[in-house]
Formats: C-alpha cells, structure tokens, sequence
C-alpha cells in the first residue's frame, strides 16, 4: 500500500522486477491510499466517496535504457464532485417548485339531468390546452399559515381561493404540516368557462404532494379533490377525458385530437354566472344525442361543427345576448377557417377550433375592442409528469424530487 496526494495525476511504473511503483504528481491536498490492482485498476481506500476503480490506460512507450513500461491513469475530479453534488441535490427536501396550470375546454357537454342533490348530471369531453397559469410554490419558514399572492386584481387571497382550499385538503388528508408561500401569475381569464381555478387547485395538490415526497397516489389527489369542486377531478386524467355525474367521474382516454389542431379563444369581458345559467336551463330542450355516439364521432372523424354539442348554449345566451351574437358572427365570418364554432363550460368563452387567428371584425370593431383573445392547441402529459408548459421539454416528476421546472 502506498500512500499518495491526490488530486489529478499519476505515473505508475512496472519495473523488470515485476513490482509496481506509484509517482505522484502534488496537486492537492486531499490525502487518500491507493493500490494497483492486477487487473490493471486503481482504487482508493476505504473512503466510500472515492471508492471507485480507475481505468488504468499503458501507453505504447517504454523507456529504452531501463526498460521499464510507462502507464498513464487518467482520473477527473471535476466528474466525481458533480456526483457527489448530485447525490447532495438528491438527499436534500424541495423547498420551491414552479408548475404549469393549464386550462380545459369542454368539446362537447352534454346535460343529461336532474340530481337530487341539485346539481346535473353531464356528459362531456374534457381536454386540456395549452393556455395556463404560472404558479410558483415556497416552503414557507413557519408552521401555521399559507400566503398566496397574484399579480392580477380581484382574485380571492383567503381561503375562498382555490388554491388555498386545496392545500388545507392536503394537509387534513394527510396529516402534513407544510405552509406555502404562493405565487399566481394569471393568464386564464376567470367566468370563461375554462376551468382556471380548477387548475389552480389540482396544481396546488400535485405540488403539495411533491413537497412531501410523493406519499399520495394520484388517484387519491383525484378522489379527494372532488370535495372541493366538481372540475377538479379531470386535471388527474392525462389531458384528455369522458366526464360524467357532476363532472368528477373521470374516464381516462386517449386524446382523439391531434395536438397539432391550432384553436383561437375570444372572450368577452362579461362573465357568465355558472349558477345563473343552470337556473335557466330546460332540460326538455337540450340535445337528446347520445354523448357516446359524439365522442365515437369525434374518436373516427376529429372535431366538425355538428359533434360540439353545449347543452349550456342556449341559457348562456340568455343571460348573454351579446355571447350568441359573437358565436354566430365568428360562425359567419370564419367559414372554411374553422371546423367548429362553440362555447366552453358555462362561458363565455367563443372557441374557434382549426386556426389560431381570430375574424378580423374582432380587430375592427369598436364592440370587441377589450375581448380577451389567445391562441391555444391541446395538450397532454405523461404518466407521473405534471403538465409542461409548451416548448418546455422537462416537466415535474411525481416521484418528489425535481427537477427543472423547480428553479427559478
């Protein structure tokens, strides 16, 4: 055994008498022991941060007057300290986490009736798109109370929002005790029928799991979600989805939509009361197609004006007259642009599903200059991944540790 300073190179000698010798070069200071094997390997000690076989690599020279061969080991520290920083990164709790929290549109919804609960139960195809929100999670220093800000104004702080909702679900399901700190970068419009706020509480869910290490399976964040809204539930699913009873039974499916189909969302400022348009709802004069044939229809041929069926149509257009007058003006004006022309949710959202551009009399008049106007396309996640902002490549793990989307 022959003791040496390491840190970057070695000579090792084979004399003629068989025996192997060990030059060093003083390049450091880090004091290891070392030993040639004989195959040809060296290894350090019993350090188990250093213990590893180096390849030992003979050059093809030898020295002519004594004979001797020369072997040359190449060792890079600057590899085995970012192994050793990686093993640091992994052992160490996530303390932030940045989430995409994207939105959904109901391709078709269908009403199918009363509950004696006094909700409806629906028929619908749910899907992600592309359009989200941006909500960056911090462990909060103390043990008592979340703190959630945003950057757009009339968005709940309390516990009315969402977000909050759902963490304090969290922690009652699991017996966890991390706060957060919370921060909500706005895009989805709210009163559109998108599901923004549904997002928000699934993505708060997702990554309040994560911070405590993944001791939740998804289907448990799906099924505890429905005690705080009925939308929730879907954004487990992976994108694309057949919902049924209040919207929290969750059929999984593979999206029948290419992800490459562009759409445009036009919303006016108006909201629409999701309660106010199912208090004027009349079930005898909803569509009596069987959901099953239009997702059948949609799963062979893709989207067509006659598969995106909205039951909510027609009492949304009640309480907005100037909703119906946008839908049929977008329909007239987009003919050959679009391959379909609807509503999502409850509104007031006007989709135009096969082009990202609106009608040019959203540009022109007068009417529709403070229309919120966004481009999207659909979007899926994989398994054990959180949804991925588009043209991000890496998304949030579900095993608890991250992960790019992490930092900031």
């Amino acid at each position: 055994m022959a003791s040496s300073q390491f840190l970057c190179g070695y000579q090792l000698y084979t004399c003629s008498s068989g025996k192997t010798q060990l030059n060093s070069f003083k390049k450091g200071s880090i004091s290891v022991s070392s030993t040639a094997t004989p195959h040809g390997f060296l290894s350090f000690g019993q350090n188990p941060q250093f213990q590893r076989a180096l390849f030992v690599r003979a050059t093809a020279s030898s020295d002519s007057k004594t004979g001797r061969k020369q072997v040359e080991i190449i060792y890079d520290p600057e590899e085995e300290l970012n192994k050793l920083a990686d093993e640091v990164d992994k052992n160490a709790g996530l303390s932030r986490l940045n989430l995409f929290s994207p939105c959904k549109i109901n391709v078709f919804l269908r009403i199918t009736g009363k509950r004696e609960d006094g909700y409806h139960d629906l028929a619908s195809l749910f899907h992600v798109i592309s359009l989200g929100d941006k909500i960056k999670f911090s462990l909060a220093p103390s043990k008592s109370k979340d703190r959630l800000s945003t950057n757009v104004s009339g968005v709940p702080l309390d516990d009315k929002n969402l977000i909050i909702k759902a963490l304090n679900l969290y922690r009652k399901k699991t017996g966890t005790d991390n706060f957060f700190w919370v921060h909500l970068d706005k895009k989805v419009p709210t009163g559109a029928g998108l599901g923004g706020g549904s997002s928000n509480a699934a993505t708060a869910l997702w990554a309040a799991n994560q911070f405590a290490g993944g001791i939740a399976s998804e289907n448990d964040l799906q099924e505890w979600s429905s005690e705080i809204g009925s939308d929730i539930p879907f954004f487990f699913s992976h994108g694309a989805a057949y919902c049924t009873g209040r919207g929290e039974v969750v059929q999984d499916i593979p999206s029948p939509i290419p992800s490459d189909i562009p759409m445009v969302l036009i919303k006016p400022p108006q909201a629409c009361s999701t309660a106010e348009v199912y208090k004027r709802l009349r079930l005898e004069e909803t569509s009596k197609i069987d959901p099953l044939i239009l997702l059948e229809k949609i799963s062979k041929a893709g989207i067509s004006q006659d598969v995106c069926v909205n039951d909510l149509e027609p009492p949304a257009f009640d309480v907005l007259p100037s909703l119906k007058r946008l839908k049929q003006r977008v329909l007239a004006a987009g003919r050959g642009q679009y391959g379909a022309v609807f509503m999502s949710g409850s509104g007031s959202t006007i989709v135009g599903v096969g082009s990202p551009d609106p009608p040019q009399f959203i540009y022109d008049d007068e009417e529709y200059k403070d229309v919120f106007l966004s481009e999207a396309s659909f979007l899926t996640r994989p398994p054990n991944q959180w949804y991925s902002e588009p043209g991000l490549s890496t998304a949030c793990s579900s095993s608890g540790t991250d992960f790019s989307q992490s930092s900031e």
